[in-house]
């Protein structure tokens, strides 16, 4: 299946977050999918009524503590990338920043990004390394309420270290903003890339089998009506 890269961008406009419907009609940023890929995409993937809470998520890996997904940005998975010597976050750094300046074969210590979430460049320098995080499309806490939690202990390393598809860099602010929504109830400040987040959510979906809700399927064909 095909992996999105995101658009290239020059701020070409900035909406608030929200529904589909709500804001202003906003040009698609050159290199979107188009309408046709979001919706072959919409028709792969499952949906459910409304999001279980099934309990039981605890991602933190200090003694006593669940570790569900493994620990955190760990070579040790089957993932792209995995078993490489280099952590997973550094592999997305050095994946998605351009002018990347490296500390040895791994550490990324500066960068500039294109943040796909607000289409604004941000410099990374590792002494302030918080300001740039790495975000799971489709959330941990959103993958373990849709079916993550019966998965192997492997299979959910794998999901939270898949750089191939599931992570992307963005701002400290924005991502912590997203929290563990999912598109029913947030999207990507950067209107003009709405079309790139719904191919990239959905490319998650159907790559590991899990479901959308009712919520997500309506915003998600929202987008794709306005996707080139």
């Amino acid at each position: 299946m095909r992996t999105w890269a995101w658009p290239f961008v020059t701020l070409l406009a900035v909406t608030s977050c929200g529904i589909i419907g709500t804001e202003a009609a906003v040009t698609p940023a050159p290199g979107s999918p188009t309408r046709a890929e979001v919706t072959a995409l919409l028709d792969r993937v499952r949906v459910v009524a409304a999001r279980p809470h099934p309990g039981g998520y605890e991602r933190g890996c200090k003694p006593g503590q669940g570790c569900v997904f493994g620990p955190a940005w760990s070579d040790d998975t089957d993932a792209p990338g995995g078993h490489d010597g280099c952590d997973t976050r550094n592999n997305v750094l050095a994946a998605q920043l351009r002018e990347v300046v490296r500390r040895g074969r791994c550490v990324v210590v500066e960068g500039v990004l294109t943040d796909p979430y607000t289409a604004t460049d941000i410099t990374f320098r590792k002494s302030d390394g918080g300001r740039v995080q790495i975000d799971h499309v489709y959330p941990l806490a959103a993958a373990w309420d849709m079916g993550a939690a019966r998965w192997s202990p492997e299979r959910r390393a794998r999901f939270a270290n898949d750089l191939s598809v599931n992570l992307l860099a963005t701002g400290a602010s924005t991502n912590q903003s997203k929290g563990d929504s999912t598109p029913g109830t947030w999207l990507p400040p950067a209107g003009a890339n709405h079309c790139f987040y719904a191919a990239k959510y959905l490319t998650v979906a159907v790559d590991y089998d899990l479901p959308i809700t009712a919520a997500d399927n309506a915003v998600l064909h929202g987008i794709a009506r306005g996707c080139p």
